[in-house]
């Protein structure tokens, strides 16, 4: 194999036009790692919000943008088992999946499901990990409650509402036009509530509360949420679109026993996110071979065309996840 490879870096912090095509050496495995020869890269909100100089790459991370591809394993690093040269996977990135080649642990590696291409592959690691950690086992979901969404037509909220709703969850999505509530509705959502129209805290507590919130946006979204959880319900707060920094009332916390809570999955340890994949493995890979639930996609771009895929996305037209061919397959 050659020495280097192609990719797309972030020249400047800035706009889409500041991603360029370029030259770079080819990743080797490293301990615990295997390198993927790229074929499809999902395109994420954390890719934009790096280029734009708001979200650095952790220590030790490829500073090219790309958080989750599909492709071939090529090489295979000390103290890895279970994978061999040739296996097609997806797999969840801490950074330069928008390349040609990419290392990445082993353990952060999953098999393509059966019957599904590499296309959509590439779109599975980013949102299920996400989806998994944060809605059912850090946010408890559970069958029969009442979930909410923000963001239903998204990546995130487009596996959410899939997943919710396998599970027996009752799904409330919000989202900003009569077409993207429709998808979310033909998801599974039991609810579509247009945020321009009606107001999602008045629609929620017609029907009881939510027992559990997914947010993305943040900013003046976190009080409403408080008023549109029932008793003793959770906030999982994922993102923040609009902002980090609010003034809250803490006032419902105590008198209806309410909790907040969030994370973000770049930063986690390698072993979180082997144990996020391991979960995922067991319980959502058999759906998905089963065609039971699938990833929506929105559109793809070639990997040149990175800038135009940016700029589709903070578009905000967008339904469902969008991705970069690489390699094809």
């Amino acid at each position: 194999m050659a020495d280097t490879m192609r990719a797309i870096e972030i020249t400047a912090p800035g706009g889409p036009d500041v991603l360029q095509a370029v030259d770079r050496p080819r990743p080797a495995a490293g301990h615990g790692q295997v390198v993927i020869e790229v074929a499809w890269v999902g395109v994420n909100r954390p890719d934009a919000l790096q280029r734009a100089g708001l979200y650095n790459p952790p220590p030790g991370a490829s500073d090219l943008p790309g958080l989750e591809a599909s492709g071939t394993i090529v090489e295979i690093g000390t103290g890895v088992s279970g994978w061999s040269i040739g296996d097609q996977v997806c797999a969840l990135l801490p950074g330069g999946g928008y390349a040609e080649f990419v290392a990445t642990p082993a353990a952060h590696c999953l098999p393509v499901p059966d019957g599904m291409g590499l296309k959509q592959a590439a779109c599975l690691p980013e949102t299920y990990f996400t989806v998994w950690s944060n809605a059912f086992t850090r946010g408890g979901l559970k069958g029969g409650e009442r979930f909410l969404v923000h963001g239903g037509s998204s990546g995130i909220g487009t596996t959410a509402i899939q997943l919710a709703h396998h599970f027996g969850a009752r799904v409330f999505a919000t989202a900003g036009s009569e077409e993207k509530c429709d998808a979310c509705r033909a998801l599974g959502a039991e609810v579509a509530i247009n945020y321009r129209d009606a107001d999602f805290v008045d629609v929620l507590k017609e029907q009881g509360g939510a027992n559990l919130i997914l947010c993305m946006v943040g900013g003046g979204y976190i009080q409403r949420n408080l008023n549109a959880l029932a008793d003793d319900g959770r906030l999982v707060q994922i993102a923040f679109l609009q902002g980090p920094k609010v003034e809250l009332n803490f006032v419902q916390l105590m008198t209806r026993r309410l909790t907040m809570t969030g994370s973000t999955l770049r930063p986690q340890s390698d072993l979180a996110k082997a144990r996020i994949a391991q979960d995922l493995r067991e319980a959502v890979w058999p759906l998905l071979a089963a065609g039971r639930i699938a990833p929506v996609m929105d559109s793809e771009y070639a990997l040149d065309d990175a800038a135009a895929a940016h700029a589709r996305m903070e578009s905000s037209g967008h339904i469902g996840k969008i991705v970069l061919e690489v390699g094809g397959g």
